[in-house]
């Protein structure tokens, strides 16, 4: 009987090899009816969890002459492609991208200046600066005082201004500022301080009434000026001329802050600056108290001086800085009147023409 004929396909590649050897036969073996089947080779690939090799391609331990072997897979996390895994463990820990308190600021980055604890603004503050505007809340006992700070020339000067014994009174001890900086880093930069600041609690608000009651002064309404200077220096007039209180709206005028303590260089201690919800219900409020209620505007029918009352308490309306008065301000004064100004100048600035209605107001 004739031994059965050897299947179609490749030779094993080492004698001694296949069924009934014992020893692993190649890799992709002959099937006759199943055809090409994987050997032992394969079943080891296959339990490690790895696909099956080709008999032609080598194992992924060796590699091809003069290259060096790949790393695992866990060593080379972090490294690029071409970059060995011990050379990425030598660049370190990344720098932060932002600077983080407590960290050293990253190359080309300069750490955020600090503000000493000392100088941080308490809630519900604001520094006053400058000297008339400090000498007046030193001398108003409705603002409560928190910190002073004065350089040498300034505590001089108001030592020299202020009644013998007015810090003591007050019961407030100046700090001494060597260093004219320091005043930087609470106010801003073009802030004139003039060597004095006043840590200090905003005033109380004041009713109308309590105000028309204290004087019997002209009343000055502004209607949504909302420039604190203009607001300071309107504050300014209405302390030189005598006037019982400026009243604001509450939501459209300016809050009370240093610039405008500034520009009413003290005045602020001085006017009451009333705010009022509805500025049309302050002026029929002023009406029902007797008062004869202006409106200044460029349009009016007669002068200031032809229509000021002589027997009664005046207010007098001025409008923003752009607009002028509104149409319901308009509406609810008694009279529209004007200042007598050349048709050159279509209007003055509303501080200034507050300043020159008052001297009329005033004027017998």
């Amino acid at each position: 009987m004739s031994p059965p004929r050897r299947p179609h396909g490749p030779r094993h590649l080492s004698s001694g090899t296949g069924p009934g050897t014992g020893k692993p036969a190649h890799p992709r073996a002959f099937d006759g009816k199943r055809g090409w089947k994987s050997g032992d080779v394969a079943g080891e690939d296959a339990s490690r969890g790895g696909a099956s090799r080709s008999p032609f391609k080598a194992p992924s331990a060796f590699k091809a002459p003069g290259k060096p072997p790949v790393a695992p897979r866990q060593a080379r996390l972090g490294a690029k492609p071409d970059q060995r895994p011990e050379q990425a463990l030598e660049r370190g820990p990344r720098r932060p991208d932002r600077f983080e308190p407590g960290l050293a600021a990253p190359r080309g980055r300069s750490e955020p200046p600090r503000r000493e604890a000392e100088e941080r603004q308490p809630a519900n503050t604001l520094w006053l600066h400058g000297l008339h505007a400090v000498a007046a809340a030193l001398l108003n006992p409705r603002r409560r005082l928190r910190r002073l700070l004065l350089t040498a020339d300034a505590e001089t000067t108001l030592l020299a201004r202020l009644p013998e014994g007015t810090f003591a009174a007050r019961k407030i001890q100046p700090e001494r500022v060597e260093d004219r900086t320091r005043f930087h880093t609470f106010l801003p930069e073009d802030s004139v301080h003039q060597g004095a600041a006043l840590l200090a609690e905003p005033l109380p608000g004041v009713a109308l009434d309590d105000a028309l009651a204290a004087s019997p002064g002209p009343v000055l309404l502004l209607d949504q000026v909302t420039d604190p200077r203009n607001v300071g220096a309107i504050l300014r007039s209405a302390a030189a001329f005598g006037a019982a209180a400026v009243v604001v709206q509450d939501r459209h005028a300016p809050p009370e802050t240093g610039a405008l303590a500034r520009a009413a260089s003290g005045a602020l201690e001085l006017v009451p600056m009333v705010r009022e919800v509805n500025l049309s219900r302050a002026i029929r409020h002023l009406q029902d108290k007797g008062a004869w209620v202006l409106g200044l505007t460029g349009d009016g029918q007669r002068t200031l001086a032809e229509a000021k009352p002589t027997d009664r308490r005046v207010g007098l309306v001025l409008g923003a800085e752009g607009g002028g008065l509104r149409r319901l301000q308009r509406e609810t004064c008694d009279e529209l009147v004007r200042l007598p100004i050349q048709e050159a100048v279509e209007s003055l600035n509303v501080s200034a023409a507050a300043a020159v209605a008052l001297y009329e107001i005033g004027r017998a």
